[in-house]
């Protein structure tokens, strides 16, 4: 039994399929990257957002640290 040659034509064939796949996986990969960004994207924005609070938090409890100071001061 004689190895079969593949013809330029089943050769093509062949390359046509890889192509077809590798631009299929691509696709997917773009996808899935773009949904990776907008989630870190929201994820950024959630995080500054925390760090707001927190800041306004501690704004807040050093203002009635100092309340709490000059009230005692008086006494």
């Amino acid at each position: 039994m004689a190895d079969h040659k593949p013809t330029i034509d089943e050769r093509l064939d062949r390359l046509t399929e890889r192509h077809e796949a590798l631009a299929q996986s691509l696709e997917l990969l773009v996808h899935e990257t773009q949904k990776l960004a907008e989630s870190q994207t929201k994820t950024e924005k959630m995080l500054a957002e925390v760090v707001e609070s927190i800041n306004s938090l501690a704004r807040i409890a050093h203002a009635h640290e100092n309340r709490i100071t000059h009230l005692e001061d008086r006494s």
